[in-house]
């Protein structure tokens, strides 16, 4: 049966909430190996450890002549140039008072230690390959131009660790150090469903009283961005039989059940009548907009009940499920967090987190689009920033430092 609460929960709380409902997802038998491009966007679910050194030779870090080092005294000395190393071969030896072309990346020769790029000698050309040249070069100190084995990683060394975001870096590493696959967490299955009398599709007709749905748009590309397979059921009306019925048809296939309004404390709220003999908890979180939430599970399956209005809703996702799902599963990435200054003042209700939607300058100002209204969608779509002002906190002025999480 359903549990209402009386006080506000903060934030934090609210989120360790969520964290503790979708742990129990974490299995060992949740866990699948993907192709490297397949694994784009999604969470590493075991340690990677490099098989080899990266780079696995030393090499040339620029196109010039592989010397040793103690052959060239400070005013430079002429060489003789022996065969050139491309890259890809394996050199032989380099023989005292010889300096061999060598490409970038190629292998460093045995004896040699460091690098004079072919601007630097005179002439400041490579020679015909297999006829006879000499070559001037100025003293260059062992390690110069240069990248030892082992530089970037050893072998050995933790290269990724489990929960880490696969995006085009980790992949490319992966790649280097000769993997094909790697073990991912699989993305989470999640049923959204949109209810409310007033709320009718976009396309259908518009009548008295009635709204577009923006909320199951808002909230699927949202989710579908964050990389969650989203199963979206339409708009469901406010009767608590038929939602009952939806979730028991839909629910067996999902990891999560995401529900959108009807769960504040009037007399119409579908989501907590149908929640009725279900361990479901109902209660506000002193955040605006977005205070009122639902948590817990229907036959089962993890329930999360956001509010109705359009920028509760998704700030309740950015808020909650999409940071946990970042710690839990290491995917979507994390929001980036920067310090910026409001380039105008703003009140915020002291009790609670309130999360206002701006623009972000590249002067580092952030400028509040609407007002902390729930219902303004045109300012959400205006900004690329939500700003953050922490419970406590009544007043800001322009100039003053505020915490931004980047869209």
């Amino acid at each position: 049966m359903h549990r209402t609460e009386t006080r506000h929960v903060s934030v934090e709380a609210h989120r360790d909430k969520v964290r503790a409902l979708l742990a129990p997802l974490l299995t060992e038998a949740r866990v699948e190996r993907l192709p490297l491009l397949d694994a784009l966007g999604r969470g590493l679910a075991a340690d990677i450890v490099a098989p080899l050194d990266l780079p696995p030779f030393a090499n040339s870090q620029m196109d010039g002549f592989a010397i040793r080092s103690a052959d060239v005294p400070d005013g430079g000395t002429e060489l003789r140039v022996v065969a050139p190393v491309p890259a890809g071969a394996s050199p032989v030896e380099l023989a005292a008072g010889t300096a061999a072309p060598i490409m970038t990346g190629a292998m460093m020769p045995a004896g040699a230690d460091a690098v004079v790029p072919i601007e630097q000698a005179v002439p400041d050309s490579f020679p015909v390959p297999g006829e006879p040249a000499t070559v001037h070069l100025p003293a260059a100190a062992a390690g110069t131009f240069v990248r030892d084995a082992g530089s970037d990683i050893r072998s050995g060394e933790l290269a990724l660790g489990a929960g880490t975001f696969l995006g085009p870096g980790q992949l490319g590493l992966l790649a280097a150090m000769g993997y094909t696959e790697v073990p991912v967490r699989p993305s989470l299955r999640v049923l959204l469903v949109t209810t409310g009398d007033e709320v009718v599709e976009p396309g259908s007709p518009l009548g008295p009283g009635k709204i577009f749905d923006s909320n199951s748009t808002l909230l699927e590309s949202a989710m579908r961005q964050a990389g969650l397979q989203v199963t979206r059921t339409g708009v469901s009306a406010d009767q608590p039989d038929e939602l009952t019925e939806l979730l028991r048809r839909h629910g067996p296939a999902v990891d999560l059940i995401v529900t959108t309004g009807g769960v504040s404390k009037g007399a119409y709220e579908v989501v907590r009548q149908a929640m009725a003999d279900h361990d479901v908890e109902f209660g506000a979180v002193a955040m605006q907009p977005g205070g009122p939430q639902g948590i817990g599970s229907f036959d089962g399956v993890p329930v999360l009940g956001f509010p109705g209005n359009p920028v509760s809703c998704l700030v309740s996702f950015e808020m909650f499920l999409r940071p946990v799902l970042t710690e839990l599963i290491g995917a979507p990435a994390p929001r980036p967090s920067v310090r910026a200054r409001l380039a105008a003042p703003l009140t915020s209700p002291p009790g609670k987190h309130q999360v206002r939607r701006g623009t972000l300058a590249p002067d580092g100002t952030v400028r509040l689009e609407g007002g902390a209204g729930s219902h303004l969608v045109h300012a959400l779509a205006r900004s690329n920033a939500l700003v953050h002002v922490p419970e406590g906190t009544a007043v800001l002025s322009a100039g003053d430092e505020v915490e931004v999480w980047i869209l």
